[in-house]
Formats: structure tokens, sequence, C-alpha cells
């Protein structure tokens, strides 16, 4: 870490500001008699998954996709998807307190992610429209995390130079991409980790 603080963030969605309650696809999967995981483990095939946050395919498409994987009759199939995805996920109050308190001390925060068309839908649903100084989404710029392109426009997004940049996320494969492309990557477990974070932003106590 740079003896300096970090001068902008930039901070993943899903699995960071946004948790989502495993219980939710659990109740489905038992309520239609699949499998244990099966709604998660399909919808996560990187097959079906890359092109949708690659904005290749709708996230409706995503969805279609998933549903014929099921073992279920299509109707059936079709209804278990929609059933679970109308859980949209909650905000993690600890994760959006640290992005606030950044922005109140003068350090822009972007919202860096891998999603879907989506996206605008979701921020708008969970209560964070204008939480970000920029969202970095990459179904609109075809390019997803941890591509060297991704991290590079969403440092221009921010008007910051990459090694000047906290990056906050919980994929150890797309922290390794950020630290190659001179971000300082780190990853997020929980709570735990907002003192080393207001520290690396120099943020008040």
């Amino acid at each position: 870490m740079h003896r300096q603080p970090a001068q902008a963030m930039l901070i993943d969605l899903d699995g960071v500001v946004r948790r989502w309650d495993p219980a939710v696809p659990a109740a489905v999967e038992a309520a239609r008699g699949l499998p244990a995981g099966a709604l998660t483990r399909t919808a996560f095939s990187w097959d079906l998954l890359r092109p949708a946050v690659a904005g290749e395919i709708t996230d409706a498409e995503w969805m279609h996709l998933v549903a014929t994987r099921l073992p279920l009759p299509a109707d059936e199939a079709a209804a278990a998807v929609a059933e679970w995805q109308e859980h949209r996920g909650s905000v993690d109050p600890d994760a959006l307190a640290l992005v606030r308190a950044a922005r109140a001390a003068g350090r822009p925060v972007g919202l860096a992610t891998n999603a879907t068309d989506r996206l605008a839908g979701d921020l708008a649903a969970l209560g964070l429209t204008g939480e970000f100084d920029a969202v970095i989404s990459s179904s609109e710029l075809k390019i997803h995390k941890p591509a060297p392109e991704f991290f590079a426009r969403a440092c221009e997004a921010l008007k910051v130079e990459a090694p000047w940049i906290l990056f906050v996320d919980d994929d150890d494969r797309v922290i390794r991409g950020a630290r190659a492309s001179k971000l300082l990557g780190f990853r997020w477990t929980g709570a735990q980790d907002l003192s080393y974070l207001r520290k690396a932003l120099a943020l008040p106590s």
C-alpha cells in the first residue's frame, strides 16, 4: 500500500455491497423438487453466465436458458426461475457506510461490477441509485472482470490513475486481475475489513 492514502475507491456489487440470501433459492428448490443448489449452480455455469455479463444476451434470455437446463417440465422450470428471481438481494449496511464515508471525505467511489442489463433496475430497487460517482457495468462495456480493459475503463470513469485507486471485491481471481492492472486490490470478507479500508482511504475514525 502507498504511504499516501488511496484517492478513490472501486467497489464490487455482488458479495460486497449486495448480499444474497441462500435460503431463497433453497426454498424454491425444495418446493419444486429440485436438487439442492440446482438454481445457482446452473445460472453461474460459465457458459451461461459469461454472455450475460458480457452484454451478449439479456438477463431475461439468461434466465430462460437457465430454465431450459433444469430437470423440470418447461412451464414449471420457468416458474421456478421467476420465483427465485423475485428476490433481488439486500444491501450490506457496512459496505454502504464505507461508500458514503469515502464520498463524504472527497474520495470518488465507483461501482465496478460484472452485471447484466438488469443492473439499473436492481440499483433502483435496492435504493442505491445515486450512491456512486460512477457505475461501471460489464454488460455496458461488453468487457467483464478481470479483463485489463475493464479496469482501465473503470479508472477512466473516476479520472484517477490505477495505483491510487483502492479496489474492493470478494473474488480472489478478480483481485489478482486488479493488482496486475496496478490497482490496490483488497479482498472483502466482511465488516472486519472496515478498519483497514478506512485507513487505506485516510477516512476520519
